[in-house]
């Protein structure tokens, strides 16, 4: 069965701006808010899972390929929506978190993960092989034959375990395939990276590389993979800062687009979009950069909406609440694996980071068992409804739905519809009704 995603392609080599937004998130609140928006507008809905999020082995979530569908599919069915307009993708899919391991392992590793995410009937796979791994020469800038070569070793086995999967599903949706070797760091820049020193791909570097994916593929004898390679993973010149981002800034990208017009079968997939207007992202789309990644953006807006409800709570109940931002930061200052490469400043600027940072590395602590406890311990005292005033100084958006009956005064749907507030802005930008 074909995959509806070429139907991005279609429209965009028709001259039509439509794309579509990829909600990369695990996050219950996030994908339940991608769901009501989907079916509130009509839509379709894709939802991406990073290796480092889900793979053979549970991953940071514990959850497995085939558990993260099985989750989306649940909150589909509670939400009613169909999930026939329902996309599960595969994000960074390689020796992501193999690397520490030399080639032969890694790689052994990384088809596995391939080979479960297709299973578990993923149609979206996005091959990551840009990374290098322990016995690349550190010192030596992985080449494009290298990354290729190891990406049609991965598709080699999406392809086969497809084949596998049709025994048992004939009605299996054929899996698309991204590629590119420009690809944003997982989860951020670290160190403090400077996001203003962004470059954006050269035309030539873009042609280059997948030149390089095509030949390896046919090499192989993947022509039928490379007819489902829909995009290619480019930076035209946009990241997420700790307290701002580089916005898109077309004039700068206006060689790299006119480029993609080359290609009738091949859109630009942008990463670290989070952070930018609804003008700019439309920009993005109009320019050929047809499928907008968009994850620490939606997880921000869910701490935010925490966030209010927190202080809301906080005037309630003093110091008899729940502390959920105390518990928080407390959280990752015992485990700070996930910020410290991140953050960097004096102890106080740090402590702002924690909090407040576009990186949203808070993301990674909201599993924790406490962290969860004193969240639902939030939610419980909030129940009743936030009283108006408070929802009017903490969350004035959503204080007018509730006045006008839109939405209920229960947490929880206040949370949600503030994230659909940046939700709002991708359908804007990405009039991804037109494609059903």
């Amino acid at each position: 069965m074909e995959n509806p995603l070429k139907k991005i392609v279609t429209a965009q080599k028709e001259g039509r701006a439509v794309g579509i937004y990829s909600c990369c998130s695990a996050n219950e609140y996030v994908i339940k808010a991608a769901l009501l928006r989907g079916k509130e507008d009509n839509s379709c809905v894709l939802i991406e899972s990073t290796a480092n999020q889900c793979d053979q082995y549970g991953g940071y979530t514990g959850m497995k390929p085939a558990d993260f569908k099985a989750f989306v599919e649940k909150l589909a069915d509670e939400i009613g929506f169909d999930k026939s307009r329902l996309f599960l993708g595969g994000d960074h899919l390689g020796p992501l978190t193999f690397a520490s391991k030399p080639e032969a392992e890694a790689m052994k590793e990384s088809e596995e993960l391939i080979r479960c995410y297709v299973a578990a009937g993923f149609t979206k796979i996005h091959i990551d092989t840009s990374m290098k791994v322990a016995d690349d020469d550190p010192n030596t800038r992985l080449s494009d034959a290298t990354i290729a070569r190891r990406g049609a070793q991965l598709a080699r086995v999406a392809e086969d375990t497809y084949v596998q999967l049709l025994k048992t599903n004939p009605d299996a949706v054929e899996p698309v395939y991204i590629v590119g070797s420009e690809v944003p760091i997982p989860g951020g820049q670290q160190g403090g990276a400077a996001a203003d020193c962004v470059q954006v791909t050269k035309p030539e570097d873009f042609k280059a590389t997948l030149n390089t994916f095509e030949e390896a593929f046919k090499s192989n004898g993947l022509e039928h993979a490379w007819s489902n390679v829909i995009g290619i993973v480019v930076q035209p010149g946009v990241e997420e800062k700790d307290a701002g981002c580089t916005e898109y800034d077309r004039a700068k990208a206006v060689e790299l687009c006119a480029a993609i017009k080359d290609y009738d079968n091949i859109v630009f997939e942008g990463h670290s979009t989070d952070y930018q207007t609804k003008i700019k992202l439309r920009e993005l789309v109009e320019d050929g950069v047809a499928i907008l990644k968009v994850g620490p953006g939606l997880t921000f807006a869910m701490r935010e909406a925490l966030f209010a409800l927190a202080y809301a709570e906080k005037e309630l109940y003093g110091d008899e609440g729940s502390h959920f931002m105390e518990v928080l930061d407390k959280a990752m200052l015992a485990q700070p694996k996930y910020w410290q490469k991140h953050y960097v400043g004096t102890d106080k600027e740090i402590a702002l980071k924690r909090k407040y940072s576009f990186s949203d590395r808070c993301r990674y602590y909201m599993p924790e068992k406490e962290v969860s406890e004193a969240r639902e311990a939030m939610i419980n005292n909030l129940k009743g409804g936030v009283p108006l005033n408070l929802l009017s100084q903490f969350m004035p958006r959503q204080y007018t739905k509730v006045r006008e009956g839109v939405i209920a005064n229960d947490p929880e749907v206040l949370i949600v519809d503030h994230i659909c507030d940046t939700i709002n802005e991708y359908l804007y930008a990405t009039h991804q009704s037109e494609l059903f």
